[in-house]
């Protein structure tokens, strides 16, 4: 094929096109008329030979080519923008920039609220937003709607496929109210299994602490099934246990009347995965912010 005679435009298009999986809603992210983006469709067809997009029902669906070229087509664009970026520079100091995040609220509650008040000081136009993961997370962050994840490893099942870093660690301890006497100072697995149990859920995708128990075979009398953030506060007050971050423990502490014991059972710690894309490597706001995340997690999450 003759690159001269092709307009790598095409490129821009077809990704939106895959991403939105709409001619509407392709036209409005390349903010571009709907009659243009079906010319382009149209010109995409003819470059490759192949309908590309295809009408089953109400939806439009890729075909299996279109398909093959979603990954490829993303990461040509990726190193496009990288190298266009060097050149650019970052003053946090006036810079004004909003980062969007996918993170869970035990990820807000341990990490991003400490740091939003660290860097608001030395880069008062940056903001971050923290989205909740949802079901499509790893798209989100692949078209560019999110600068970064910031997940558990064992969550984030296709980390390696993304540039990504430790930031921090944690471990999982069982969590009862300081009055619940059906518990002295230890647990034992028979107790664990037969006291009322809050389990915890991550948006779509279970708990790690779940996931462990659950390879472990480990059984719950569940009570009641409830988001990361809530679950302390429910069992404060009451005749239930769960397991729970020990972090995150500390930070709800003077909201809870927990106590904390060692879980009768082996319970890996959670590696807190920061990751992001390749066409985001080499940006200097974006390269900025993943530096002062790691160097603050260091600064506030490693134990003295």
């Amino acid at each position: 094929m003759d690159l001269n005679r092709v307009d790598l435009n095409l490129l821009v298009a077809f990704d939106a096109l895959m991403s939105e999986g709409s001619v509407t809603r392709a036209a409005e992210r390349l903010y571009i008329g709907q009659s243009a983006m079906s010319s382009t469709l149209a010109r995409l067809r003819k470059l490759l030979d192949d309908p590309v997009l295809v009408r089953e029902g109400r939806q439009m669906v890729p075909t299996p080519l279109a398909v093959s070229l979603i990954t490829p087509v993303r990461e040509v664009l990726d190193r496009v923008e990288s190298l266009l970026s060097p050149g650019r520079e970052f003053d946090p100091a006036r810079a004004e920039r909003t980062f969007t995040v996918v993170g869970s609220d035990y990820t807000s509650l341990t990490f991003v609220n400490p740091v939003s008040e660290r860097l608001s000081a030395e880069a008062p136009g940056v903001k971050i937003r923290l989205v909740p993961p949802g079901d499509d997370y790893t798209e989100r962050l692949r078209r560019g709607q999110a600068d970064l994840a910031i997940m558990p490893r064992a969550v984030f099942t296709e980390h390696r496929k993304f540039p990504n870093v430790l930031l921090f660690q944690d471990r999982f301890v069982c969590a009862v109210d300081v009055n619940n006497d059906a518990v002295g100072e230890t647990i034992s697995l028979e107790q664990f299994s037969s006291l009322p149990y809050a389990a915890q859920s991550c948006g779509h995708e279970i708990a790690s602490g779940e996931a462990q128990l659950n390879r472990l075979g480990i059984a719950r009398n569940t009570k009641v099934t409830t988001a990361m953030a809530l679950a302390p506060i429910l069992v404060s007050g009451s005749d239930m246990i769960t397991i729970i971050q020990e972090r995150l423990a500390q930070i709800m502490a003077p909201r809870t009347t927990l106590r904390l014991l060692e879980a009768p059972m082996p319970l890996q710690p959670i590696h807190q995965l920061m990751l992001w894309t390749t066409r985001s490597e080499n940006d200097p706001g974006h390269r900025w912010l993943r530096r002062r995340l790691v160097t603050l997690a260091h600064e506030l999450l490693t134990p003295e």
